[in-house]
């Protein structure tokens, strides 16, 4: 899968992980830091400059893609976060989540190995029953016409992400409507 899939995910995660809460960082810092932790599971690729080959268990979507990585990533996420200033718990959660959407979308690519979902328990691969996504070619090669064809599937194929993410947060024009009858004229 191509980024913009994880991408639209973060983005999600940071509108849901800021409702209904005062935070201190605005919404584009939120965005971008839960859009990098969307995409931190594929910092696997990385193995392939020493030699880890894409079905070893450190792999590509392999072990950073498991559900185990995502539990213990998230925790860790959760427990720094009061040095933040953030919930330890809702913060935890979201990121727990935020990371496995990671693999479970990669699960719906129609290419690749599969995710080690269950590693370290099971080294097998797995792919979701359904595969709509086009799976994105690796490296430099994304930057060609059949990266931009996955690109822009993606990009379609997120729209309701896309919508949820930017779409105005309710509230904000009833403000200021009412601030502005309950102003003498």
């Amino acid at each position: 899968m191509a980024s913009i899939g994880h991408i639209a995910a973060g983005m999600t995660g940071a509108r849901l992980y800021r409702a209904g809460q005062h935070t201190r960082w605005s919404i584009i810092t939120s965005m971008a830091v839960w859009s990098f932790l969307s995409l931190l599971p594929d910092a696997d690729v990385l193995g392939f400059r020493f030699g880890v080959r894409y079905a070893d268990p450190w792999g590509h979507r392999g072990a950073t893609h498991s559900i185990f990585f995502s539990l213990v990533l998230g925790t860790l996420i959760g427990a720094a976060a009061p040095l933040f200033r953030l919930p330890a718990v809702r913060t935890g959660v979201c990121a727990v989540l935020v990371l496995s959407s990671h693999a479970l979308l990669d699960t719906l690519t129609d290419g690749g190995l599969g995710c080690a979902l269950l590693w370290p328990f099971k080294l097998k691969r797995y792919f979701a029953p359904w595969n709509p996504i086009p799976v994105a070619p690796i490296g430099r090669r994304f930057f060609s016409s059949a990266g931009l064809r996955v690109a822009l599937a993606e990009a379609l194929l997120f729209l309701p992400f896309w919508f949820y993410a930017f779409w105005p947060r309710p509230g904000r024009a009833a403000v200021t409507d009412r601030d502005d009858s309950d102003t003498p004229e």
